[in-house]
């Protein structure tokens, strides 16, 4: 069976859209939760000047098939595996990965797939009880029950994205929110209960990242997780950065600070490309 195809690639969790743009060296693009690659904006355009962008939809998300069923946090990190492999990315790729792409990434950089990993607002602890019952579990069963209603649409976006970000930037927002709207309702809910409700704290994989790493924090997050415990986080990462970029939800910055990101991550890769350059002469 042929397995890639211009915009979908085969996995054990369905086939998966990807667009790619731009040559040079392969980054790969994963998005938040709830959304999907038209998230990053003008950001994957912008990569791609100097580098091969693969902005990937996770499983359920955007233009990916949907998964109707509960899925694990292993089950998706073997997808995107085989992702790279059916796009021939054989070799090691930097990855940018947004609140979920961060989680998805920070599992890969433990292994030996990445080159470099930057997150955007990931935060590594899961929900504590008081969270799971007072946020994660009321957003998913009011979704099960009502789909994207307007107040489910309000909590979740003001908590994202911040009302200062919808109001900077109204049509990215409103092509952001579409993505949750549109999403396949089924599969969405799985995806919400098995990401949310099932995902568990990573603090004990983050000594064992192989590769430079950059943090991105949001300043004002409203789910807490702040400079402070980015700087925390990355004090257990053998080589890791942290850059504090504006915003009050996972995805503000990719709205209201986006020329900080892109010249973060640019000089980031930049950097790291240089430095393996020096030890190969």
């Amino acid at each position: 069976m042929n397995t890639f195809s211009p915009n979908l690639v085969s996995t054990d969790l369905g086939r998966l859209h990807v667009r790619r743009s731009g040559t040079g060296p392969p980054v790969v693009l994963w998005h938040s939760l709830f959304v999907d690659s038209r998230s990053w904006g003008s950001l994957a355009d912008d990569l791609a000047r100097d580098h091969t962008v693969y902005s990937i939809d996770g499983p359920s998300h955007g233009k990916s098939e949907a998964v109707r069923r509960d899925f694990t946090f292993a089950e998706l990190v073997v997808a995107a595996e085989q992702a790279l492999d059916r796009l021939g990315l054989t070799e090691p790729v930097d990855w940018v990965g947004n609140a979920w792409g961060g989680h998805v990434g920070i599992r890969l950089a433990t292994g030996s797939r990445l080159r470099t990993l930057t997150t955007i607002g990931t935060p590594v602890q899961g929900f504590n009880l008081r969270e799971k019952f007072t946020m994660a579990w009321p957003l998913v069963e009011i979704y099960r029950f009502t789909g994207p209603s307007g107040f489910i649409m309000t909590q979740l976006f003001d908590s994202l994205l911040g009302r200062e970000s919808i109001a900077a930037q109204p049509e990215l927002a409103e092509t952001i929110m579409a993505s949750f709207r549109d999403a396949d309702r089924k599969a969405m809910f799985h995806a919400m209960r098995s990401m949310m409700l099932k995902r568990t704290g990573i603090e004990d994989l983050l000594p064992s990242i192989k590769v430079p790493t950059l943090v991105m924090s949001v300043r004002d997050d409203v789910t807490g997780w702040r400079p402070d415990e980015a700087r925390r986080t990355c004090a257990v990462i053998p080589n890791c950065r942290v850059e504090e970029v504006a915003g009050t939800g996972h995805m503000s910055p990719l709205l209201i600070d986006r020329e900080l990101v892109l010249r973060s991550i640019t000089e980031f890769l930049d950097r790291e490309m240089e430095f393996q350059q020096r030890k190969c002469d």
